[in-house]
């Protein structure tokens, strides 16, 4: 593939400020989305040199330092759209969810089903539990403002966790709708666009798409849970 030009790079973010001035005309805050526009800038060239020095050391340790604080991040992230009734113990149950999930499926997919040898292989690896991770980040994340909405207006916790189960699985299952027919994945079409067969990239993006499912609906079921349970010992009521 050839090398974007920093010129092309800059045209890209066009579309982008045609949003945000789409949302200072209608009086919408645009500060968090600048804030966020200029933190996937700085944090991708960060990781851009930083993945390129990972890859050349070829340590278990390191890998496993990364993956930890990629854990702990998506953690915290994950309750950001319940910030303001965040109770005691969220966080921890948001990394248990996404860690016991997650982790489980980044092991078995690439232990037997991608057979990754040695097992800290930083480009394999790392690439993996980032789209893993993110995904069950997003489930639960989606998950816990659905449980908190539902809880609040009164709904018992059975119904609530319920709701709250298939509200998280939305956006993963209308990917499983779509792909192929509305769109390619990224993980798919950047093989296609780096030379390799469509064939080829299609049998990659199928084990993609197992694993984020998987990543996906076991750490949100963990997590709702471990909320549940919170929410039952704390006095809510439910139907059984």
């Amino acid at each position: 593939m050839l090398t974007i030009p920093l010129l092309n790079i800059a045209l890209a973010f066009l579309p982008v400020i045609v949003v945000l001035l789409i949302m200072c005309h209608w009086s919408l805050m645009v500060k968090d989305s600048v804030v966020a526009l200029c933190r996937m800038l700085i944090q991708l060239i960060f990781i851009g040199y930083a993945l390129t020095w990972i890859f050349s050391v070829d340590s278990s340790l390191l890998v496993l330092l990364i993956l930890s604080g990629m854990l702990l991040a998506a953690g915290s992230i994950a309750l950001k759209p319940i910030a303001n009734s965040r109770e005691s113990g969220d966080y921890t149950r948001a990394l248990v969810a996404i860690a016991g999930g997650g982790g489980m499926t980044l092991i078995y997919t690439t232990y037997f089903v991608l057979q990754v040898s040695p097992w800290f292989k930083a480009d394999t690896i790392i690439p993996l539990a980032g789209m893993i991770f993110a995904s069950a980040m997003n489930t639960v994340s989606l998950a816990a403002e659905r449980l908190t909405m539902e809880t609040t207006h009164g709904t018992d916790i059975t119904t609530a966790r319920n709701q709250a189960f298939r509200a998280g699985l939305i956006p993963i299952f209308n990917t499983l709708l779509a792909v192929g027919l509305v769109s390619l994945p990224g993980m798919m079409t950047g093989q296609i666009l780096s030379g390799i067969s469509p064939l080829i990239a299609v049998r990659y993006q199928i084990v993609v798409m197992c694993m984020l499912t998987g990543a996906s609906g076991i750490s949100v079921a963990i997590f709702l849970f471990l909320q549940s349970r919170r929410l039952l010992n704390s006095g809510g009521t439910t139907d059984g």
